[in-house]
């Protein structure tokens, strides 16, 4: 039995409606919104007007047929994380292969048998809503997070902050994962596979940089999802929120600043106009106020404080 949680808007695509009329009735009892379409054309449009929670397309139908509607509502990014079930009566693997490269969640068989539908649609609704809770919660407190496709690389989801950090350091025209962040999220998978620091930086333009933390989410079959945490950063915000987080002089700030960078009290020294003796004795007031002893510790706390 499909509880309340299960309920959500489904769109039937098929040529022939009729033929599934067992199961726009099941679908109905069970206290699901169904909408049809007899065309792939319509099924994109009302697709992207109603973001059903699934959709049940047929693959087989006259024109565009269902790959090319899976095609499409996966490259179009408002559709794009809308789970698709294919239903076909072509059982060869070249098919059943055919449907998940389109981009397709699941199938079933016809002729259509209402109860293991009915049970596939609730598991696949219930994942999509966990995933939706988790994106608001993240738009609700300003979180800058990308998901990237393990298998292809394409970006599938984005919070409103992200979408505008990509915007405004990469193409504003391209909504797939650009190719300076794929470059670093291959990187940062290579690293974590080896088990060596992911850089946080992707990319740097005068004083600003924009830095990301690396989550691996995919399965054993990569195909599950790379998170990423952005944020810009500038040598102003990064000198004052050090400042603020651990009462540090603005100078003090600045050496800490290039500690975590990996400089030299002598490059330090050359970058501020200063010596390396008077450098060492900022590090010795910061190392005090941070409560630590070397280099690397003080680095990881600021770090901490600022990607938090």
């Amino acid at each position: 039995m499909i509880t309340d949680s299960g309920q959500g808007i489904v769109l039937i695509v098929d040529d022939v409606p009729d033929n599934l009329a067992l199961l726009h009735d099941a679908l109905d009892e069970s206290g699901y919104t169904v909408l049809v379409a007899t065309s792939g054309e319509a099924a994109i449009a009302r697709a992207r007007q109603s973001l059903p929670d699934v959709v049940l397309l047929d693959a087989m139908m006259p024109g565009m047929d269902g790959f090319e509607v899976a095609r499409r509502l996966k490259a179009d990014f408002a559709t794009r994380a809308i789970p698709l079930i294919f239903m076909t009566g072509l059982t060869e693997t070249e098919n059943v292969v055919a449907a998940f490269a389109a981009g397709g969640a699941d199938y079933v068989t016809k002729p259509i048998r209402p109860a293991e539908v009915l049970a596939r649609i609730a598991a696949h609704v219930h994942n999509a809503r966990e995933m939706r809770q988790a994106r608001t919660a993240l738009d609700a407190f300003g979180q800058a997070t990308v998901a990237v496709r393990a298998r292809d690389g394409k970006l599938v989801w984005q919070t409103p902050l992200a979408r505008k950090l990509l915007r405004e350091w990469f193409d504003p025209e391209n909504e797939d994962c650009p190719t300076r962040l794929a470059d670093w999220l291959a990187a940062a998978r290579r690293a974590r596979g080896e088990r060596r620091e992911v850089p946080p930086l992707i990319a740097a333009d005068g004083e600003k940089r924009l830095l990301g933390s690396f989550h691996d989410q995919s399965d054993d079959d990569g195909d599950g999802e790379w998170l990423v945490v952005l944020r810009e950063e500038d040598d102003a915000s990064a000198v004052e929120t050090l400042m603020s987080a651990f009462g540090l002089t603005a100078r003090e700030a600045e050496v800490l600043q290039w500690v975590i960078r990996g400089k030299t009290n002598r490059d330090i020294g050359d970058i501020l106009g200063t010596s390396p003796r008077t450098v060492h004795k900022h590090l010795e007031h910061v190392f005090e106020k941070l409560g630590v002893e070397t280099r690397t510790a003080a680095a990881g706390m600021a770090m901490q404080r600022l990607q938090g």
